[in-house]
């Protein structure tokens, strides 16, 4: 039989005997028989949900499952809608705007097609139906947003390049249903079910809540994008089923359409249950259990608590709704070690819960997010005994000035000295530049770099491991050593990076001058570079507000903060306007923090004995050391040396290094400095207390 163009009269999809075979796969739809779990003292964490400039994370769907069951319930209370055995998985998304594309006995083919439209940027989903006791996929791509919106996802259907089965045409599919009225139980629903695709319409089993949180099985026919279309289905079920009285659902109407998602791996065929919330302001929940809820999406990381699930601005929202101390066992492990002392991991907790009570409503729909954004929170993997141990320690414990819990922002590692808000965003709050000596605890056991200059005029770092001193020295006094082993990488920057290409070689026997030696890079101290001016002009362009130059030839810090970050800098004496200091780091490419210094590739300043100062470049005549020690004239491979016997090479090259120190914004508290004085024996109070001004600790 030929299939016409997709149309909202459908297609037939599950006959009685069908659905009722399709919908004991796996038991999935059983009595929900536990309620939600009290969700007193809880925060609200969005995983994914469009607040606009606010934040904006979207899938189009999402995927979870549980080691016990779980149930989906109306997020305004009532009684469980269905429950989801333990180890089941189900897929959830909105009943939006969708490309019907196909339908097609096999699922190679639907999957096949599925395949071609992911490679285009669309986004594929095969569910599976029956006609006449048979297997159907049927291809969509979305949801999408609008119809508008749809209509643009039809025509890059259109122009994907399809094998599409003869008498099919792929077209809208919206949101607009029939009701074919209310049932006792499942089995009377999927009856009626079979009755309509049997007929050829589209039908689906709906779960909803009814008056006084009593649930309810409805049946819904067709998925129209227009008022026209779905008066279309409605005569047609007139003509084919005259003793069924079909009336429009509500527009928004809240309800759980089931389907069977047989597209969670376009290589191989696997069936799930999937959930398809309707309406305008749909709102469920999928309440917690102990053993907590995964997210294969959210890179399969698992959760405590309830997830709530709704339609937001168009997209799908998802919230994880969890008590506050079991939110700050996976805050505290994704953001410091489990290893740390304890005095650490409490003074860690005590400064997660003061932000996160600090925050409010503020993403509107949540309190916070599980990025960087507010802080990590990567679920239950992240946590651990001695965590658990620490937030319990501190129980309630928050930091508090002038009667409010103070919002505690932390950063990684300050490099020695913490920032003002004047270095930050302009703001001011319980932050004072403070020192964090202790910030070296980052450095541990990492090994040292010496930064070397060879024979031939190449310089770079080599690992101490890699080296030795060899107990002479040049005229200049600077050391000289040979490699440990054969062919020693040196590297371009003090860590090893397998991307970038060595600088050259060094071997047992031959000599390398030492000109420095410097912590390997890392959260504490870091060298990146050298960029050049086309790389920095091209990572500037849309931070600044001011017109770039053409070509970058001098760049400086013009101005420093408080603690020695950089608030001003100037490219050919053109001051580079940001709207706040801390964009410094990603106008430049993603530098770990303000604190740094700019170095010219190609040049090098001497310090003089009696405090003067020369700018050496490439192309200028002036006396410097070389590699042996003799004078010779400035160029490239060339070592300058100032007062305090450290030297450079003039390496001849464009660019610019960044030479810095910290990871972060440097604000609040730091925690490689917290860890630092945890081991000097310090407690968590008198830790938070030297971070943050003027505060007092107290149980909320």
């Amino acid at each position: 039989m030929k299939l016409a163009k997709w149309t909202t009269t459908g297609i037939g999809l599950l006959g009685r005997g069908a659905l009722a075979a399709l919908l004991a796969v796996g038991s999935l739809l059983i009595p929900a028989d536990h309620a939600r779990a009290d969700s007193g003292g809880s925060i609200r964490v969005a995983l994914y949900a469009d607040i606009g400039s606010k934040y904006k994370s979207t899938v189009p769907l999402v995927t979870l499952q549980s080691e016990q069951s779980f149930s989906l319930l109306p997020a305004a209370g009532g009684s469980p809608l269905l429950s989801v055995p333990a180890q089941n998985k189900v897929r959830v998304s909105l009943d939006g705007y969708r490309v019907k594309v196909l339908e097609t006995p096999s699922w190679q083919t639907a999957a096949d097609a599925a395949k071609k439209l992911q490679s285009s940027s669309n986004k594929p989903q095969i569910f599976m139906a029956a006609r006449g006791g048979a297997k159907v996929y049927q291809l969509y791509t979305g949801g999408y947003a609008s119809e508008s919106a749809a209509n643009n996802g039809l025509n890059a259907v259109l122009k994907a390049g399809l094998a599409i089965p003869e008498g099919q045409t792929p077209a809208v599919a919206g949101t607009k249903h029939l009701s074919a009225g209310s049932y006792a139980t499942l089995e009377e629903a999927q009856a009626v079910v079979g009755s309509l695709t049997t007929a050829g319409l589209d039908a689906w089993p709906v779960f909803i809540s009814g008056e006084g949180g009593s649930a309810r099985t409805e049946v819904w026919v067709g998925e129209a994008s227009s008022d026209s279309e779905l008066a279309a289905v409605s005569a047609s079920a007139a003509v084919l089923l005259p003793q069924l009285a079909l009336t429009p659902v509500a527009p928004g109407a809240p309800g759980v359409m089931i389907r069977m998602d047989a597209g969670l791996d376009f290589n191989s065929e696997v069936q799930a249950f999937h959930y398809l919330l309707s309406g305008s302001d749909a709102k469920f929940i999928l309440s917690g259990n102990e053993k907590g809820i995964m997210l294969t999406e959210r890179s399969k990381r698992i959760y405590r608590g309830d997830m709530e699930l709704g339609n937001l601005n168009g997209s799908l929202s998802v919230i994880n709704v969890v008590p506050l101390e079991q939110y700050l066992y996976a805050v505290v492990g994704g953001e410091v070690s489990s290893g740390w002392p304890e005095e650490a991991l409490k003074a860690q907790a005590v400064a997660a819960r003061s932000y996160a009570l600090s925050q409010g409503n503020r993403f509107d729909v949540a309190n916070v997010v599980d990025t960087t954004l507010s802080q990590v929170y990567n679920g239950i993997g992240a946590e651990a005994p001695t965590i658990i141990k620490a937030v319990d320690a501190t129980a309630g414990e928050v930091l508090q000035s002038g009667g409010k819990v103070v919002e505690a922002v932390f950063s990684s590692n300050s490099g020695g000295v913490t920032a003002d808000p004047s270095e930050v965003w302009n703001s001011g709050g319980n932050y004072a530049s403070v020192a964090s000596a202790e910030d070296v605890a980052a450095v541990g056991s990492a090994k040292k770099w010496y930064y070397v200059l060879l024979d031939s005029g190449v310089s770079g770092y080599a690992r101490e491991d890699n080296i030795k001193l060899t107990g002479s020295k040049t005229a200049a006094g600077l050391p000289i050593a040979t490699a440990t082993a054969k062919d020693v990488n040196i590297r371009p920057l003090p860590v090893v990076d397998s991307s970038a290409a060595p600088a050259g070689k060094l071997n047992p026997g031959q000599n390398a001058v030492v000109l420095n030696q410097v912590y390997e890079s890392g959260s504490y101290s870091w060298i990146k570079g050298p960029y050049s001016s086309a790389e920095l002009l091209k990572s500037l362009a849309g931070k600044t507000s001011g017109t770039l130059p053409s070509s970058i030839t001098t760049l400086e810090v013009t101005r420093r903060g408080p603690s020695g970050r950089a608030v001003e800098v100037k490219a050919n004496g053109q001051i580079l306007q940001v709207k706040y200091p801390d964009l410094f780091r990603s106008s430049f490419g993603g530098l770990p923090s303000t604190l740094f210094d700019i170095v010219p590739a190609g040049s090098y300043t001497v310090l003089g004995a009696d405090g003067s100062t020369a700018a050496i470049g490439s192309t200028s005549s002036a006396g410097v050391l070389s590699a042996s020690g003799q004078v010779t004239s400035s160029g490239s491979g060339t070592v300058v040396m100032g007062a305090d016997q450290t030297a450079r090479v003039v390496t001849g090259s464009p660019g610019f290094y960044f030479i810095g120190w910290g990871y972060g914004h440097g604000l609040g508290m730091s925690q490689w400095g917290v860890k630092g004085m945890a081991d000097k024996g310090y407690d968590y109070k008198q830790i938070l207390q030297h971070y943050f001004n003027n505060v007092t600790i107290i149980k909320n």
